[in-house]
């Protein structure tokens, strides 16, 4: 299917052809009819990817912070790595979609194959979409009119923040799409409108939607307007619905306004306010959220919890429905505000234009409509192959014990590391699944896969694959996992292997059905063992008889509770997600079992603050000090080595120090390595040769079974 993707780098879009996305749990899947172009948002993204380096970082001063600081911890070249690879990741663009339901996900209700439905969806032929970020459309609106419907909620959602009586004064500063919807909404509710805007033809518009206007081109006053307007009393709101870096519209505002009026932005402007205006007024000013509530509450927009209409009794989706309302009975008029037509095919002339200087204000892009089968699920990325050739190339591959290696998942994480380190380790990359498809195409181009999908069970069924690499959410690895081993498929899965004691069990008994000599290799992407300072510690210890202590301080960060991760049913909290790497750490370099654990947490309501004591069979003891309150400034990680008067000391897998030892004082790289190269390469070694995995899969089950009943305890 074609979809519309954009580049941060270098503000270039095109429209590319992408697999069709699943339908998920509690989603719709849409064929689209309609989109329109967002001239604000869309525009600011396009200006800032084709803007140079230092503009990009003077527009976004928070993230050159977030550079800055990893730069001190990480080193320049990985972090600018990882800039770079960000910024090279394509963004799929649009959130004004019109389309039919094609298929619904399980636990939908009220809709059905067929009917037509709004959404935020992207510009592509094709859209999965959470239920909750959708709506019916009435009969007796247009598939054009109800493409307006998102940027209607967004002008709707400033309003009821506004809060507006009937035969109040209020402005719209900005007379845009949203502007000049929002001037409808207004009058629809009784009150007094006047607009501001330079545009000549967008001032004629607010005027026949029954507003005052002044032409700020024409160095009208807008002060003066809105008093004499609101008879030298001040107006009661304003909402700026305008797109500029200047602080005027604010300043304008706090001075047009009566005491104890109300400012809502809706746009974007500067936010350098006068405290004397605010002050002496007393008046109220507010940054309204997109749509509505539930805006980026993934319990409402993902999982498709609603709020009770009896406490919310305006989410984001019943905001769609109240502007569909208004369009159906005539008291918000769209198809004045359409200025453009394009056909998807030739998208690119639309934004073109949007960037351009011709006059424009709503671009629609049409679709022509797509025949869906299972096949349009999958894209070959490489020239398809005779039969002779994919058999010798499948015989040099055996040959030269180079396996096929597919993954599912196309996150940051597989791209920047995962990924890349497969192909250094010379796997042959085959196919890479993903659930939305555009991050499985760009992961497809650059590392040279044969094909992308958005249908992960292939790769179960598919002789073309040898081995899976699973890098999704956490909560479908064990799911993953117990495919790829029914399949008689090699997997490597990024940490963790599951979340519960069920699929770990469920998971030692697949393994354990297989027959001896009939085991795939099974691996968890336990890195830091493959570091090469790590791999020189257990040189060193190898010499030791007695036993150690080993002390891992972790300064992990604080993650919001209301990130993924934190949930337990879906990323399992970070001590199963993320802490089993510094306990399978420890269990290396002890080479002994572990025999007793236990866990003190900081009282806070993420518990993600702990302490973790370890006892091993041989003597040793070791202590994880996982800590999300700390200063980013220093090392995220530090292990540290007691063993017979003697000392290890490794900060960040950069400075390796050792203190008392015979022989041996530092070990230090340029860069940071944390052993993700050496570890994708030692699962393709053993797979390739047919060699036992390279951990044991005891240690692994071993070290899952005290992660997850450390995070249960």
């Amino acid at each position: 299917m074609k979809q519309i993707l954009q580049s941060l780098k270098t503000g270039a879009t095109e429209v590319a052809e992408v697999p069709v996305p699943r339908v998920s749990s509690g989603s719709l899947l849409i064929q689209t009819s309609q989109t329109l172009v967002s001239a604000g948002t869309e525009r600011m993204l396009v200006e800032f990817g084709k803007a140079g380096w230092l503009e990009k970082a003077r527009q976004q001063p928070d993230k050159v912070k977030m550079v800055l600081d990893k730069i001190r911890t990480d080193g320049v070249q990985p972090t600018l790595e990882a800039v770079f690879n960000k910024l090279d990741q394509p963004l799929p663009l649009g959130y004004c979609n019109v389309g039919r339901v094609a298929a619904v996900g399980a636990g939908v209700a009220g809709y059905e194959p067929g009917q037509r439905v709004v959404s935020n969806g992207k510009h592509a032929e094709v859209v999965s979409v959470p239920v909750n970020l959708s709506a019916a459309i009435p009969d007796t609106v247009s598939d054009e009119a109800a493409a307006f419907t998102v940027l209607g909620a967004i002008g709707l959602q400033g309003i009821r923040l506004a809060q507006p009586t009937l035969g109040e004064t209020v402005v719209v500063t900005g007379l845009g799409l949203i502007g000049l919807m929002t001037v409808q909404l207004l009058r629809a509710q009784g009150c007094r409108v006047l607009g501001m805007d330079f545009d000549a033809e967008k001032l004629a518009l607010a005027r026949q939607f029954g507003a005052e206007v002044v032409d700020l081109s024409a160095g009208q006053d807008p002060v003066t307007a809105a008093m004499a307007l609101s008879r030298g009393r001040g107006v009661d709101a304003v909402l700026i619905t305008a797109a500029t870096k200047s602080n005027e519209p604010i300043n304008q505002a706090a001075q047009m306004c009566r005491k104890r009026a109300r400012i809502v932005l809706v746009g974007v402007t500067g936010l350098e306010l006068s405290r004397a205006d605010f002050y002496q007024k007393e008046l109220s000013f507010q940054v309204s959220c997109s749509y509505g509530p539930g805006r980026y509450d993934p319990d409402y927009e993902e999982r498709g919890f609603d709020y009770p209409v009896g406490f919310v009794r305006w989410t984001e989706q019943r905001n769609f429905e109240a502007v569909l309302d208004m369009m159906a009975d005539g008291r918000l008029e769209v198809e004045s505000l359409i200025s453009h037509r394009f056909e998807i095919d030739v998208a690119a002339k639309a934004y073109d234009v949007l960037a351009g200087s011709e006059p424009s204000l709503g671009i629609l892009l049409r679709y022509p409509g797509l025949e869906l089968t299972e096949t349009d699920r999958t894209l070959s990325l490489r020239p398809a192959l005779s039969g002779g050739e994919a058999s010798m190339i499948a015989a040099q591959s055996v040959a030269l014990h180079v396996p096929r290696v597919s993954f599912i998942g196309a996150g940051n994480y597989a791209i920047a590391v995962l990924i890349p380190a497969f192909k250094a380790a010379g796997a042959r990359l085959h196919c890479v699944a993903s659930s939305g498809g555009v991050s499985g195409v760009h992961a497809g181009r650059k590392y040279g896969f044969a094909e992308t999908t958005t249908n992960s069970d292939r790769l179960f069924i598919d002789k073309a694959t040898d081995a899976v690499v699973i890098n999704t959410r956490h909560n479908s690895h064990a799911h993953f996992v117990l495919q790829a081993l029914a399949a008689g498929k090699h997997v490597f899965c990024e940490k963790p292997l599951c979340l519960t004691m069920e699929e770990l069990s469920a998971i030692e008994a697949a393994w354990a059905a297989r027959e001896l000599g009939d085991r795939p290799v099974l691996m968890v992407g336990f890195n830091r063992r493959f570091a090469p300072q790590v791999v020189r510690i257990k040189s060193l210890l190898g010499g030791v008889t007695g036993p150690k202590s080993f002390v891992m301080t972790v300064n992990a960060g604080a993650i919001p509770a209301e990130h993924w991760t934190q949930d337990l049913e879906v990323g399992g909290g970070r001590i199963v997600g993320e802490g089993c790497h510094y306990i399978d750490l420890l269990r290396f370099l002890a080479a002994s079992s572990i025999v007793a654990w236990g866990r003190s947490a900081m009282n806070a309501t993420t518990q993600d603050t702990v302490t973790i004591n370890m006892e091993f069979a041989d003597g040793s003891i070791g202590s994880i000090h996982y800590f999300a309150n700390g200063a980013k400034a220093f090392p995220k990680e530090r292990l540290e080595v007691f063993s017979e008067g003697r000392l290890l000391q490794l900060d960040n897998y950069r400075r390796l120090t050792g203190f008392g030892w015979p022989g041996f004082k530092k070990m230090n790289l340029w860069r940071q390595d944390k052993g993700q190269k050496a570890c994708a390469a030692a699962f393709v070694r053993s797979v390739g040769r047919g060699d036992p995995g390279p951990i044991p899969v005891e240690e692994i089950f071993e070290v899952s079974r005290v992660s997850i009943e450390l995070a249960q305890s």
